[in-house]
């Protein structure tokens, strides 16, 4: 230990092998991070982190897109200190306050027709009990017990969030999770489940669930309601076509089935607009809101058509339903997001770097497809030496993007797999990200696919 002049005690800076080290000795086995990532952060600011031995990383995770606007953005720090010094409290349970009020004002500002049809719902601070809130308000609002999810969709790993999840992993040693969940496959951009790619495979998907609902003889009762996300992030960055989201929509509508769209990754601006459904122009029952909304701190809301709003008090409650200091970042975040140009220079930059890696496509076949939308952007990795299905898509290669994580974490790239088996590489960048921020993203991704693929075909 080592003494400042002030007489503040710190403990002097170690290797990121030290904090390893103990890390392995303080934490569960359940942690995931640091296995891939191997570091410790000192600082971090805008789309840079610093590690504790000094090397610098382009962050193109940002929290799994909770940071927004990067890390310590000035106006964030600026609303946090402000509120420290001001007195008001920082846990009022779901008691009110003028940071609340001023919070909850500009959030149902943004919701379709700005808001007027729908209330707010603060749920704990995880974007998983927003989503366990939506499933049983659902059950409760139309007095049904069923619930139809997608193939490839996240939703959380509590009991009722997890249920609803399609990757089975996390599932296989966790017995009587809730009952009446029934998956739909969810079209793909790259290996669509029909054997058909683009629209007309997505066209008979979206045909195949209004047969299902309209059969009189399906074998099951109608739904209460149907989750899904707009743009699958954990599910290998997979965007659901707009027809067939319009058809989903336009079907639940017409037989009394909830829609319950989950925003956690893909709201607030990720995919250059505020929310990833408004492209489509649908309005949802119940949006799923977390992760961004609290400028980097734990905060989770759903927003409810209030004709759904069924709850008695208290029915689903949580003690850390008031963060106000997130509710203060989140002003901050909102404010940023809703200044003239902004999500259209999402848009753009997006626009750009998927343009960037697409033409990486010519001269690099394991990379299969480049899609997403806005700053969610995935990499569909493949190994192109086996043969093809019948639509002509080739092998998912998840051993070659692990190398390639690994070797982009070795050139100062931080960036996150998903997708079946891991095989797509996503990258989720702070929505400040700069021109050059961008290109020097694409640098250093080349650089580690070419070691990768030199480490990996190779050997």
């Amino acid at each position: 230990m080592s003494h400042t002049k002030s007489g503040k005690v710190f403990e002097e800076q170690r290797d990121n092998e030290y904090y390893l080290n103990r890390q392995d000795a303080f934490e569960s086995n359940v942690r995931s991070y640091p296995r891939k990532l191997p570091f410790a952060i000192a600082k971090a600011k805008g789309v840079w982190i610093t590690d504790v031995e000094g090397k610098e990383y382009l962050d193109c995770l940002a929290g799994a897109g909770t940071l927004a606007l990067g890390h310590n953005h000035d106006d964030i720090l600026e609303a946090l200190n402000a509120f420290l010094i001001s007195g008001m409290p920082m846990h009022t349970l779901d008691l009110t306050t003028p940071i609340k009020d001023q919070f909850s004002e500009a959030l149902l500002s943004i919701l379709p027709n700005k808001g007027k049809e729908y209330c707010l719902q603060f749920c704990g601070p995880s974007g998983a009990d927003a989503v366990e809130a939506a499933l049983k308000l659902a059950k409760i609002a139309t007095k049904r017990n069923t619930i139809i999810s997608f193939t490839g969709g996240y939703h959380g790993m509590t009991h009722g969030a997890l249920a609803v999840t399609g990757n089975n992993g996390p599932k296989e040693h966790v017995t009587n999770l809730m009952p009446g969940v029934q998956f739909f496959p969810f079209p793909h951009n790259y290996r669509c489940p029909t054997g058909m790619s683009g629209e007309k495979g997505a066209g008979i998907l979206a045909c195949q669930f209004q047969h299902f609902i309209e059969d009189v003889e399906r074998g099951t009762p109608l739904p209460a309601a149907v989750i899904l996300e707009v743009v699958q992030g954990e599910g290998g960055v997979n965007p659901a076509p707009i027809h067939w989201l319009q058809q989903i929509r336009k079907v639940t509508q017409e037989h009394g089935i909830l829609m319950i769209v989950d925003e956690v990754q893909s709201g607030f601006g990720r995919t250059g607009r505020m929310f990833a459904f408004e492209e489509a122009g649908i309005e949802p029952d119940m949006i799923v809101m977390s992760k961004a909304i609290g400028g980097g701190l734990p905060l989770a809301i759903l927003g409810i058509k209030k004709q759904f709003d069924a709850w008695h008090p208290g029915a689903h409650s949580g003690t850390f339903r008031g963060n106000q200091l997130a509710m203060a970042a989140g002003i901050s975040t909102l404010n940023t997001l809703n200044k003239p140009h902004f999500l259209g220079s999402v848009m753009q930059r997006g626009h750009w770097l998927t343009g960037q890696l697409q033409a990486l496509q010519s001269h690099y076949p394991c990379l299969a497809q480049v899609r997403g939308r806005g700053l969610m952007i995935g990499i569909e990795i493949v190994d192109e030496g086996l043969p093809s299905d019948s639509s002509g898509a080739y092998v998912g290669d998840g051993l070659l993007a692990a190398e390639i994580q690994r070797q982009c974490f070795k050139q100062g790239l931080i960036l996150e797999r998903g997708g079946r088996n891991g095989n797509v590489i996503r990258l989720l960048p702070p929505l400040i990200i700069t021109q050059d921020e961008c290109f020097e993203v694409v640098l250093r991704f080349e650089s580690a696919l070419e070691r990768a693929i030199k480490q990996m075909r190779n050997a």
